[in-house]
């Protein structure tokens, strides 16, 4: 029996530009083809009018004193200056630092703190949650933080600029230098001219495979060439529409999304600031989108929106379903019922840019539900024994590892973690998987305890240390168990100390109060001790069981994880 190792093999060559230098290539080739839509917005851009907005913001980051290699934070829920930053910051050399919209202060401190972010572009808020309230609280312990920039031109004093004043030709705040249009434009051409494509461009925060949430540190190669190849195998071309319903500070939104249309011509399209079901079919509906991309939850939201058959979904042909387990009939309802006849399942990884293995548009419909598909062009991957690190044979369960170009950089100043993570150019993911002989792959377990909810990435020990700071609480384990629409939901087992009381809703406001809402812990489970190995270990496996059968749980059948 052969290896369980395989390659994804192309006749196109990887691109050697930067994302600025691809942005502008795009706005020669396609300047009056439409670029995006931002629906809730009002927004309509071509490819020119995106290259000229992006430009604006680089020449203000120029005159705000961002240096090549300084970290630029965005705050904020879908939108179009989300995406002109990430264009623009690339343009003036600076690394994007990705802040999830449902951080908390103590969550945004240590994002900020940890790689160093100079200048924060952020809403005022979203939903109930007051941004500039929480800046305002942990900016004194954020040394590195010089300038917040609003997108809300009423920020008021909270906020040192407005998005207006940062764009504006010329804007050049106290103490740094004056400027003119033309001498922003001049030295913008000279930074973009000295950008390499191995530098980095992009921080995005995750549980990695242990650990605290590590930033990720992803190169213009990295991701330029990740989204093209992405692109290609779902045969993009300018006559494409893809709507874009998942979150930008996500690896797939802004990577296999913004960037996926970027180097293919296709329309980027935002149904709204965050996803909502029936602005997405109505997206789809109206604009004629060809590709509609999700985490499992979405699909099943829209199929279920009470009026689903009065939008026309007839334009759509192919997607991306990813970041979550993908059952088997949701996927045929994709199919059937959204026309998405082409539709794919991704696996993939923040560290790898994040897609190393794809299902092909032409596979039959049970290769694209039972497996996560095989090695995308230009990827190697290997499964192997976790004990030994030597390939396993094909039908045999091992830690899956990629090899390639879109392998992470590192995890920013911390080459501990990166070390155990990424080994002789191999990284390591911390998912088994079984490998057949075409080189398919379907993930059957994980070596960690990470748990995966709604495309949410969770890493246990976060949870527990905000639980251990509970007076109530003697001590906790957080494990992951199944749930039919996120995938995996988070269930806590607490043992209070002596003399204390606690409920369940008490557990879940205190966790509210300190964590972002998708790690709060669903399920409460209360017990004396823990189930022990001999060496005194505590056996989540077996923790997780017992949810299972405490909660009346089901693990779902005919399932393949993505």
């Amino acid at each position: 029996m052969t290896g369980s190792y395989a390659s994804g093999v192309s006749d196109r060559p990887l691109s050697g530009l930067t994302l600025g230098a691809a942005l502008r290539q795009r706005a020669d080739v396609q300047p009056e083809a439409l670029a995006l839509v931002s629906r809730h917005q009002g927004i309509r851009l071509t490819w020119r009018q995106l290259e000229d907005r992006a430009r604006a913001v680089a020449g203000g980051l120029l005159a705000a004193g961002i240096q090549p290699g300084d970290r630029v934070g965005i705050w904020s829920a879908t939108a179009s200056e989300w995406t002109e930053l990430q264009f623009g910051s690339a343009m003036a050399g600076a690394v994007l630092v990705n802040i999830n919209p449902a951080y908390r202060a103590s969550e945004l401190q240590y994002a900020l703190t940890k790689v160093g972010v100079r200048l924060l572009v952020t809403a005022a808020g979203l939903r109930q949650a007051d941004y500039l309230g929480m800046i305002g609280e942990v900016r004194a312990s954020c040394p590195d933080l010089e300038t917040v920039v609003c997108l809300d031109p009423q920020a008021g004093p909270k906020a040192d600029f407005t998005w207006d004043e940062l764009i504006r030709p010329g804007w050049a705040p106290e103490g740094h230098r004056p400027g003119t249009p033309e001498t922003w434009a001049a030295e913008l051409d000279a930074r973009m001219e000295g950008i390499d494509p191995d530098d980095p461009v992009n921080i995005q925060f995750t549980s990695g495979t242990t650990g605290q949430p590590k930033g990720a540190t992803l190169s213009h190669h990295n991701i330029v060439n990740n989204a093209d190849v992405i692109a290609g195998v779902l045969g993009y071309g300018p006559e494409d529409k893809v709507c874009i319903p998942v979150p930008l500070y996500h690896c797939f939104g802004m990577g296999i999304g913004n960037l996926g249309c970027l180097m293919s011509g296709s329309t980027i399209v935002y149904p709204a600031e965050s996803f909502d079901a029936g602005a997405t079919l109505e997206a789809i509906s109206q604009e004629k989108c060809t590709s509609i991309y999700g985490v499992p939850t979405m699909f099943i939201a829209m199929l279920e929106q009470p009026d689903f058959p009065s939008f026309d979904m007839t334009s759509l042909r192919t997607g991306v379903m990813a970041g979550a387990p993908c059952p088997i009939e949701l996927m045929r309802r994709v199919v059937a019922e959204m026309h998405a006849e082409e539709m794919t399942i991704c696996y993939g990884m923040t560290e790898t840019s994040p897609v190393s293995t794809m299902t092909r548009r032409d596979d039959d419909l049970m290769t694209r539900t039972s497996s996560v598909g095989r090695p995308l062009p230009h990827t190697e991957v290997k499964l192997v024994d976790p004990e030994t690190d030597r390939v396993v044979p094909r039908g045999t369960p091992g830690e899956l590892c990629t090899r390639g170009y879109l392998v992470m950089s590192g995890y920013w100043e911390d080459a501990e973690s990166t070390g155990r993570a990424v080994r002789r150019g191999w990284m390591h993911t911390g998912d088994l998987a079984v490998m057949d002989q075409d080189g398919y792959l379907n993930i059957v377990g994980r070596l960690t305890d990470m748990v995966i909810r709604g495309g949410e990435n969770i890493y246990p020990r976060e949870v527990e240390e905000v639980l251990f700071e509970h007076p109530g609480v003697a001590s906790v384990q957080v494990v992951g168990v199944p749930d039919a629409r996120m995938g995996e939901e988070l269930a806590a087992f607490i043992v209070v100390r002596a003399g204390a009381s606690l409920d369940e809703q008490e557990i879940r406001d205190f966790c509210r109060a300190r964590l972002a809402r998708f790690k709060v812990p669903r399920h409460v489970c209360f017990t004396t001790e823990f189930p022990m190995t001999v060496t005194g270990k505590v056996q989540k496996y077996r923790l997780r069981q017992e949810a299972i059968e405490r909660l009346g749980l089901h693990a779902a059948d005919d399932i393949a994880t993505a």
